[in-house]
């Protein structure tokens, strides 16, 4: 699914979308095109990039092509995405701890696009950090 949603191929590119983006959120999926929880991220993303295109726009980035964010942006799991809105980076409170990004893939296509939504809505009245509509600390049942 990894070749219908556009591709960021060099750091500049990947400032430039986030920089020149005024009204929209910026999604931007890190990691790999053979990984398969990319994959799967991948195609729930491209699932919801019509839905979405009103108030996201989305790219994917290969880590290996375009290691200038991974220490940056602690890029060390497999799939990582990251929000963007007007040049800043918008946190989410997921429940999980780690606030900066979702790093696990999500197959669910209605609870993504409530994710970018309260980002956006968020983002939009100048917060920095939302809260998810959803609590993902039981992600795991053990």
């Amino acid at each position: 699914m990894s070749y219908f949603l556009p591709h960021l191929p060099s750091g500049w590119h990947v400032d430039e979308a986030i920089k020149s983006e005024e009204d929209r959120v910026v999604v931007i999926r890190f990691g790999h095109d053979w990984d398969s929880q990319c994959m799967t991220m991948d195609e729930t993303l491209h699932g919801v990039a019509e839905k979405v295109q009103n108030f996201a726009v989305i790219y994917l980035v290969d880590i290996t092509d375009v290691p200038d964010f991974n220490k940056m942006y602690e890029l060390y799991d497999p799939c990582t995405v990251m929000f963007f809105y007007r040049n800043k980076h918008i946190m989410i409170d997921l429940g999980t701890g780690n606030n900066n990004k979702i790093n696990w893939a999500m197959d669910n296509k209605q609870e993504l696009v409530d994710i970018i939504e309260t980002v956006y809505r968020g983002a939009s009245k100048g917060r920095g950090l939302v809260v998810s509509p959803k609590d993902y600390s039981t992600r795991y049942r053990y």
